[in-house]
């Protein structure tokens, strides 16, 4: 015992410093809209609103005149075609001149939200589709020249915390030899909640980043209101005691969702979205005051020796870096675009028909070759390093990357910039399993996305100073 000594006397949280711009818009779309996002649904559109939909827009430089990075968070589910979004991607490129890296669009995922997808015009609802669709970019476009022309000088600071709400939802079905998605009450769940706190000079907290890997899918068929699902109490919640923007990126949930879902009752996700944001608040209230760090400072002898630590400012890190890369994924041997039409047409069963929709359009994505190259999105701030796909990964992600970073906090978001398809682990490739059977990626991708990450990751920690280009003047 006489050989222990203490290596840490100091304690902080991991932090960035620099620009920073917020904004919030109301995107929710009118009801009669096309809102179909369940293979069981009988319905088509939406009859009535739960909670308004939000689009939160976030700006970070290190400096005034830099490029900046912009996030994007909005209460949408996924990109059921890529044209979808990247549509929407040329428009913001083009408008702030901004390289791909800078820009991310995060969707929480909800599934009782209009589709992001180019909808039949024979469809009931359609014709309000498409205006959402163009409201929705041109919401963002105005979103981002907002939070430019409203920005501070700033930190963001982080901390751990934990969330049950998320459970284990690759279920053995009792009477069949497949696996059913739906709570597993002998699974296991990632709890790990990641919090941001966005705070100014004046040490007044402005916004909380809240990185969660949890489906919202509470709401399902038989759901008939446009709804966040459980996001809605949660920003509701933490907006009305804090008076802060909530921003929200999905973590890596493949295989997580509450253990009560699949219901048409509102109030059990506002419920759900009552439990995260009293987690995020309780782990918010948990973090030292902003600037400021703990310092051992002395021993005083009482009834016991008692080690003495005080405040002491706290200086962030001003490092932004932004970076893109892909890795190549090999492909199951699906058949063509082409023929899942073909099935589809032919098709009588409801469910059946959306899913060779689904797969129809993936393929269209993919194209016809044997791999396809999936896009690794990260950025640097500070002490934080943020990482996403466009694919629905397991949480075998975000828990493995922070094993092999133990000393940097990672930030890891699916559904980033696109969607495409699950990553499940390639242990669970022999099982009848949904994301093995939705997914058109062969046994390992996850595996060789999470290397090609830990490169990506390895990349920007190594990286000495600021690669964001510069100097940035707006379009318009």
């Amino acid at each position: 015992m006489s050989n222990i000594h203490a290596e840490n006397t100091s304690f902080r949280h991991p932090a960035w410093s620099g620009e920073i711009g917020i904004a919030t818009l109301d995107i929710t779309p009118p009801v009669g809209i096309y809102a179909r996002c369940w293979g069981a649904s009988s319905y088509d559109t939406a009859d009535q609103i739960h909670r308004r939909l939000t689009l939160n827009v976030l700006v970070l430089r290190s400096q005034p005149q830099e490029a900046p990075v912009v996030l994007v968070d909005g209460d949408l589910p996924w990109w059921q075609t890529i044209e979808t979004f990247t549509n929407i991607q040329s428009s913001v490129l083009g408008e702030f001149s901004l390289p791909k890296e800078n820009f991310w669009l995060a969707v929480s995922h909800t599934h009782a939200a209009p589709p992001l997808v180019e909808v039949d015009p024979s469809a009931a609802g359609a014709k309000l589709h498409a205006a959402w669709l163009d409201r929705l970019r041109q919401s963002i476009l105005s979103g981002i020249h907002q939070a430019l022309q409203h920005t501070f000088s700033g930190t963001i600071d982080w901390k751990l915390g934990k969330c049950d709400l998320a459970a284990n939802r690759d279920f053995p079905d009792p009477d069949d030899p497949r696996i059913l998605c739906g709570f597993n009450p002998d699974g296991t769940a990632d709890d790990t909640l990641l919090i941001g706190r966005i705070t100014d000079q004046a040490r007044q907290t402005r916004g909380v980043i809240v990185n969660y890997a949890c489906h919202p899918t509470t709401l399902a068929w038989e759901n008939r209101a446009i709804s966040p699902d459980f996001l809605g109490a949660m920003r509701e919640h933490i907006e009305s005691l804090e008076g802060v923007t909530p921003f929200f990126l999905q973590g890596a949930s493949g295989e997580l969702a509450p253990r009560h879902q699949y219901v048409a009752d509102t109030s059990v996700a506002d419920r759900h979205g009552k439990q995260l944001a009293y987690a995020v608040l309780s782990t918010l209230h948990a973090m030292e005051p902003p600037g400021q760090q703990l310092e051992y400072r002395r021993v005083t002898e009482s009834g016991a020796p008692l080690a003495v630590w005080q405040h002491a400012p706290s200086h962030s890190n001003p490092k932004l870096s932004a970076a893109h890369t892909t890795v190549s994924l090999p492909l199951k041997h699906w058949p063509t675009a082409a023929e899942f039409d073909r099935q589809r047409v032919a098709c009588i069963d409801r469910a059946l028909q959306e899913r060779l929709r689904r797969k129809r359009d993936i393929r269209r994505t993919l194209g016809d070759g044997e791999s396809f190259e999936l896009s690794l999105w990260a950025w640097r701030l500070g002490d934080v390093v943020w990482v996403g796909t466009m694919a629905e990964a397991y949480s075998e992600l975000q828990t493995e990357l922070r094993r092999r970073f133990p000393g940097t906090t990672i930030v890891c978001m699916n559904l980033l910039n696109g969607s495409i398809g699950y990553l499940p682990p390639a242990s669970a490739y022999h099982l009848d399993l949904y994301p093995v059977t939705q997914t058109p990626f062969g046994e390992g991708c996850l595996e060789l996305t999470i290397d090609a990450l830990t490169e990506l990751v390895e990349q920007l920690l190594a990286k000495p100073a600021s690669s964001v280009p510069g100097p940035f003047v707006s379009a318009r």
